[in-house]
C-alpha cells in the first residue's frame, strides 16, 4: 500500500505578529523538528493555536499541507518558502486534495487520524506574508491544505510515514468540498452529498446545513409572496 511521505514535522505555539498597525496572536509560525512527538486528541506535543474557536479542537487536531504546492506560492511571493510555512503540522508528499476523502482513515506512526475537512484559510496568512489576497488566492486554487481528527493517540515521527488504512465510501474529495463551499454554493444536491458524510467536521456541517435552510427560507417566502 501505497505511503505517504512526511516531509516535515512542525510544531510551535502561539506568538503575536504584526497586521494592519496591530499586533494579533497566532500560531501560524511553526518549526520543523527531528524528533517523535506525540498526537493526542486535540493537537501535537509542543503544539498550540490562539484562535480555538477557528483552529484546534478535537475536528482540527492536525493541519496537513501538501509540500506539491509550495512552488507555486514561492512564485506567487517571490520567496523560498520554509517548511511549516502555512502554518501546517505536516508538510507532506504524494497526497494532494484531490486524492483524498473526507473520512479516509490514516496510521501516522503510533496514531491513527482521519481526514475532516478542508483547510479553512484566514487573514493570519496575509499577516505572515503580507499579502492581502493570500486567503482568496488560497480559496480560488483549491490550494488548502487538510485537517486530521485522532481517532487513537500515539507518537509519530517523520520517518514513519502515513499509510491508508481504509477509504472512505462516499469518496467526497477534499477538492470536491472546497469547490462546493468556496465556488458552487448554491449546488444544493451537492451539499446535500457531502453532508450525507457523518465524518465531516462540525463547523463546515454547520455552515452547508445554513445554506440548506436559507435556501429553503428564501424558497418558502417567494412561494408565499406569489400567493398574496
Amino acid at each position: 500500500m501505497k505511503k505517504v511521505e512526511i516531509v516535515s514535522l512542525n510544531t510551535g505555539k502561539p506568538q503575536m505578529i504584526p497586521y494592519q498597525k496591530k499586533e494579533v496572536l497566532s500560531g501560524i509560525y511553526k518549526q520543523p523538528g527531528q524528533v517523535a512527538l506525540f498526537l493526542s486528541w486535540v493537537n501535537l506535543e509542543g503544539d498550540g493555536q490562539a484562535d480555538l474557536v477557528h483552529h484546534g479542537g478535537r475536528d482540527k487536531a492536525v493541519c496537513v499541507y501538501p509540500y506539491e504546492h509550495y512552488s507555486f506560492w514561492e512564485g506567487e511571493l517571490g520567496s523560498e518558502l520554509e517548511f511549516g510555512a502555512f502554518g501546517e503540522n505536516l508538510t507532506t508528499r504524494g497526497l494532494l486534495e484531490n486524492e483524498l476523502c473526507i473520512g479516509d482513515i490514516y496510521q501516522l506512526g503510533e496514531a491513527v487520524v482521519q481526514v475532516s475537512q478542508p483547510r479553512q484559510p484566514c487573514y493570519k496568512l496575509s499577516a505572515r506574508y503580507g499579502a492581502p489576497d493570500m486567503p482568496l488566492k488560497v480559496q480560488e486554487t483549491g490550494f488548502t491544505g487538510y485537517y486530521f481528527r485522532v481517532l487513537q493517540e500515539g507518537r509519530v515521527s517523520r520517518s514513519e510515514g502515513l499509510t491508508l488504512i481504509s477509504r472512505h465510501p462516499k469518496e467526497i474529495t477534499v477538492s470536491f468540498a472546497n469547490h462546493i463551499m468556496h465556488r458552487e454554493k448554491d449546488s444544493l444536491d451537492d451539499i446535500r452529498r457531502i453532508l450525507e458524510v457523518e465524518e465531516l467536521s462540525e463547523s463546515w456541517r454547520i455552515t452547508f446545513l445554513k445554506r440548506l435552510e436559507g435556501h429553503e427560507k428564501s424558497t418558502a417566502e417567494r412561494l408565499t409572496g406569489n400567493l398574496e
